[in-house]
């Protein structure tokens, strides 16, 4: 009971309007508790047949902690050209900048029965293919192609450890458009996972 109440305040943008965010869910916490925060809702919208990804951040205050709480139905077509905008903003604005504040997507913990957080601060989205790099794709039915070749998830660090190279791997990540938010946040949880030489990772994501 306490975890439901806890994921109706969550979900509850205001009572004038009474809109919701169905929140994404995973089975582990990567960050149980954020400090210091203000609250970001994309909301899912329908207008006809159209599907509208429908931003308020009316509530941030840019030198705060920002979580944003995304509706895990929306696409990351829909979703991603939104985050880019905020993050641009959140970066830009130097009157108001704290460096110690963070960037988090909440999504709900369904083991631990709580909401969790995921870091995004240093992310850089880009909405195209990238040029170079080893290329780590999921696909929309959340498959995983590493350079156009299918990989079981559970083989995905052995096969990353052990690929072959005559200097040091650059690894990409990207992720089909199509793919719903939930997915994304399950897919960035598996990534969080695995292990890499800091060498060989960018702070670059990529949506195509």
């Amino acid at each position: 009971m306490k975890y439901i109440v806890l994921l109706l305040v969550c979900f509850m943008f205001s009572c004038e309007t009474k809109k919701d965010v169905q929140l994404s869910k995973a089975n582990i916490s990567i960050v149980k508790d954020v400090q210091d925060h203000s609250p970001i809702y994309i909301f899912f919208k329908t207008e006809g047949k159209d599907t509208i990804a429908e931003v308020n951040r009316k509530n941030s205050i840019i030198s705060t902690n920002w979580i944003f709480n995304i509706d895990k139905r929306l696409p990351l077509k829909l979703v991603i050209p939104e985050v880019i905008k905020l993050q641009e903003k959140k970066r830009g604005d130097s009157a108001h900048k704290n460096e110690k504040a963070q960037n988090y997507y909440s999504y709900a913990d369904s083991i631990g029965k709580n909401l969790a957080f995921l870091p995004f601060t240093k992310v850089y989205y880009k909405m195209n293919k990238p040029k170079f790099g080893i290329l780590i794709y999921f696909t929309k039915m959340n498959s995983i192609l590493v350079n156009g070749i299918f990989v079981e998830k559970s083989n995905l660090q052995n096969y990353l450890t052990n690929l072959d190279s005559d200097k040091p791997n650059k690894f990409i990540f990207s992720f089909n458009p199509n793919m719903s938010f939930e997915n994304y946040i399950q897919n960035k949880i598996l990534i969080a996972s695995l292990k890499f030489p800091d060498y060989s990772l960018k702070n670059e994501e990529f949506i195509f």
